[in-house]
Formats: C-alpha cells, structure tokens, sequence
C-alpha cells in the first residue's frame, strides 16, 4: 500500500489551505478580550449607545468575516503550475521555480518559492507556528518539493546566483557555492 505522499503525487492537482483552527486562533484571544472589556464596561454602566453596540458587534463579526476571507489563501499543486492564492491569484509555472525553501520568522515557518527572476513569493498555507500549528507541516513541503521536482521539465535549468554572475562569471566549481569569505 502507498504511503500518503505517493498517493498525493499521483493526483492531477493538490490544494493546501489554512486550517480551521489557523484561521481562527490568531484572531480569537483579540476578539474574546476587546468583548469581555466591553461586556464589563456596560455592565458598569457604561455607554449603552448604537456606537457600543455597533463596535461590539464588529468585534464578535471581525473573526467570522476572517475566517470566510481566510478560507482561499494556500497554494494549488497542479501538473503544469503552482498556483498561488491570496487576495489575488498567481500562476508559477514549475519551470520558472528555481528552490523550495522553509524560512523562520518570529516562531512562524512558511515555504518560499524562489523564482529566476529572483522573485520570492511566500506562501500563506501551509503554514506553523505558535498559534498557527499544523502537524503535517513537513509532509507538505516534501510533497511541494516532490511535485515541483517532478513536473519542472525536461529543459529546465538552474539559474546561477546573482553574485557569480556580478563577479564576471561563475567560480570555478560549484557556482551556488556560498562565496568564499576572506
């Protein structure tokens, strides 16, 4: 029998999205206090006007509308193009994909995409971290690393750093070799 990974590149497509608890938990401690002051604060007897009610009720809505808004962002693994989705769609054709990285930042990790052109496109799903956790983090990024290495293309090639290109070519051996420090 297959193991997970192998029956996920067999696939036409694969789509990673945020969790239901990532969508929610990074919004849900702001919400809870801001109404828990509020909720004190009129029973106080504080303000009980419309402009109360109104920002109390946009505090109990913020973590519903983030969680429908939050519900499209991730990356789809199709056979021809990792399409990126966050506010706006991006396709990256596997061919123009030059590394899959994992980068750290404040306790989060994210998967990169490095492009030739030198772009670097961050993925919003899948993603870990504190309040973001996702177990099968790691699984997903060999299997985006898989899929790019196996739908990349016979005519793909690496594209040499910037630096060995800015000191008139590529040093003798491995040109993504670190440059030599003196």
């Amino acid at each position: 029998m297959p193991n997970q990974s192998q029956a996920d590149l067999s696939r036409e497509h694969i789509r990673y999205r945020l969790t239901l608890l990532q969508r929610v938990l990074p919004v849900l401690p702001g919400a809870v206090i801001f109404t828990a002051v509020q909720i004190l604060l009129w029973a106080e007897g504080g303000p009980s006007d419309p402009v109360f009610f109104a920002g109390l009720l946009l505090w109990v809505a913020a973590p519903f509308v983030g969680l429908v808004c939050s519900s499209r962002l991730g990356i789809t693994l199709t056979t021809s193009a990792a399409v990126v989705h966050r506010f706006r769609r991006r396709v990256i054709p596997w061919s123009d994909v030059q590394a899959i990285r994992i980068e750290s930042f404040m306790g989060s990790r994210t998967i990169v995409l490095n492009e030739a052109n030198g772009r670097r496109t961050e993925l919003l799903a899948p993603i870990t971290g504190f309040l973001s956790r996702d177990r099968r983090f790691e699984e997903k990024f060999h299997t985006i690393g898989q899929w790019w290495l196996d739908h990349r293309g016979p005519d793909w090639t690496p594209v040499p750093p910037a630096w060995a290109e800015a000191d008139g070519g590529a040093p003798a051996g491995n040109p993504f070799a670190p440059p030599a420090q003196s």
